[in-house]
C-alpha cells in the first residue's frame, strides 16, 4: 500500500510545473531525494529565498519524515521554519500561499519528530508556544490538529458552535451527555469526504438503534465548484446540495456549519473524525480518511 504522504505526492507530481515546490514534489514522487536536493540548490541560486522555495524545502521535511530519517527531517524542518520567520519580517504570513504551507509543515513536522523519540511533552510545548505565535492565521488549524492529536483523547469534547446548520437543528454536546457521538468533520470540495460517506452511514446504520448520534460539522470556505468565489447566502445552498447529493445515507443527521467548530477541533485535514463517549469525553481523534472495520472498532468501545 503506497503511504499517504507519497500518494498526495504522485498525484501533485501530475500536475502541471509552476515552480520549485512543485518540482521538488515530482523528485520526491520518484523517490529521488537527489535530485530534489539539486532543484533547491539551483533554484537557491538563481532567484534566492522565496516562499515557494521555503516550501519545497518542507516537502524536503515531510519526505524525510515519512521515510523515517528523523535528524534529517528536523534539519530541513528548522530550515524551513528559520527561513520563514526571515520572510515574515517582510510580509504577513497569509500575504500568499506558499509560506503558510512551509512553516504549518515545519512545526508539525518537528513536533512529529519530537513525539517518535518519545518526547511528546516537548512536542506540546512547540505547538502551544506556536498556537500563541500564529493565532488567526491560516495555520491555527493546523497546529491545533497536531495538538488534538497528542492530547485530546481522554479530554472533555469541546462545545459545538450550533448557531447555524442544514438538516434537523444540532443538539449540544451537553445535552448528548450520557449517549456515544460522532463527529464527522466534512467539506464540500472533498472527494476522499465523499469516499468516506458510505462508510459513516454504515456504522450508523449498525450502532444508531443502540444510541450512537451522528453529527456532521462543516464550514464555509468562500468558493463553490471549480473554485468559484461564493459569498455566505451562495455557498451554503450549494453545500446543502453537495450534501443530498453525495451523503444520501447521512440526511438524518445534523450538519452545524462554523469555521469555529474547524477551529476548536483543529481540522486542516478532512475528513476528520472525532468519537466522544458516554461521558463526554474524546475517545478518538482521527485526522483523515479510516477505514470502516478500524472505525467499527473504535465504535463498539464506547458502546459499552
Amino acid at each position: 500500500m503506497v503511504p499517504r504522504l507519497l500518494a498526495v505526492l504522485l498525484v501533485l507530481s501530475t500536475a502541471s510545473i509552476a515552480g520549485i515546490s512543485d518540482d521538488v514534489r515530482q523528485a520526491l514522487a520518484r523517490n529521488n531525494f537527489s535530485a530534489a536536493e539539486t532543484e533547491l540548490q539551483n533554484s537557491r541560486a538563481r532567484q534566492g529565498v522565496t516562499p515557494d522555495y521555503v516550501e519545497a524545502l518542507s516537502w524536503m521535511a515531510r519526505a524525510s519524515l515519512l521515510a523515517n530519517q528523523l535528524d534529517r527531517a528536523q534539519t530541513y524542518a528548522r530550515q524551513t521554519e528559520s527561513l520563514s520567520r526571515q520572510l515574515l519580517a517582510k510580509r504577513p504570513l497569509d500575504a500568499e500561499p506558499h509560506l503558510p504551507t512551509a512553516l504549518g509543515a515545519a512545526l508539525e513536522v518537528q513536533a512529529q519528530v519530537l513525539t517518535t523519540r518519545g518526547e511528546p511533552a516537548q512536542a506540546v510545548a512547540l505547538l502551544r508556544h506556536s498556537l500563541v505565535a500564529y493565532r488567526n492565521t491560516s495555520i491555527q488549524a493546523r497546529l491545533q490538529k497536531n495538538l488534538n492529536i497528542l492530547g485530546l483523547v481522554g479530554q472533555p469534547a469541546p462545545a459545538l458552535t450550533v448557531t447555524s446548520y442544514l438538516g434537523p437543528k444540532p443538539v449540544t454536546l451537553a445535552e448528548l451527555k450520557g449517549s456515544p457521538v460522532l463527529l464527522f468533520f466534512w467539506a464540500h470540495w472533498c472527494s476522499d469526504c465523499k469516499a468516506e460517506g458510505p462508510i459513516i452511514a454504515r456504522v450508523r446504520s449498525e450502532f444508531g438503534a443502540r444510541g450512537l448520534i451522528l453529527l456532521a460539522p462543516t464550514t464555509l470556505y468562500g468558493y463553490k465548484a471549480r473554485g468559484e468565489d461564493a459569498e455566505p447566502k451562495e455557498e451554503l445552498p450549494y453545500i446543502e446540495r453537495v450534501w443530498k447529493q453525495f451523503y444520501p445515507g447521512l440526511q438524518a443527521a445534523p450538519v452545524p456549519v462554523s469555521k469555529d467548530n474547524f477551529k476548536i477541533y483543529g481540522v486542516s485535514t478532512v475528513p476528520t473524525m472525532v468519537l466522544i463517549d458516554r461521558a463526554g469525553r474524546v475517545a478518538l481523534y482521527h485526522p483523515d480518511v479510516m477505514p470502516y472495520e478500524e472505525l467499527r472498532s473504535a465504535i463498539e468501545k464506547v458502546m459499552r
